[in-house]
């Protein structure tokens, strides 16, 4: 079973960065963050996979950035020009996600 632990969030106000930092038991290959806002479903906010291909949400895009080690056992994300709406709970995983979720990590981004 894979143990997934986040850590790097924080109370921030509107316009500063955080960078959030994953660790897994094991190598994952492709790796995922993601999101759950108050009262929201989880979302997928970045993935990076294969060689180091990335992908962002609309909602994201430009300001965060994604990245990992070279073993696809820690994962980062790099957010910056933080805005309130990104307020929420952030997890890593996989691409489907296909291993248990950690505990998160709370950012609260302040106006």
């Amino acid at each position: 079973q894979v143990q997934l632990v986040e850590s790097g969030g924080g109370l921030v106000q509107s316009g500063g960065s955080l960078r959030l930092t994953c660790k897994a038991s094991r190598s994952l290959g492709h790796m995922a963050w993601y999101r759950q806002a108050p009262g929201k479903q989880r979302e997928l906010v970045a993935s990076i996979i294969g060689g180091g291909l990335t992908n962002y949400s609309d909602a994201v895009k430009g300001r965060f950035t994604i990245s990992r080690n070279s073993a696809t056992t820690v994962a980062y994300l790099q957010m910056n020009n933080l805005k309130v709406e990104d307020t929420g709970v952030y997890y890593c995983n996989g691409l489907r996600p296909q291993y248990s979720w950690g505990q998160g990590t709370q950012v609260t981004v302040s106006s």
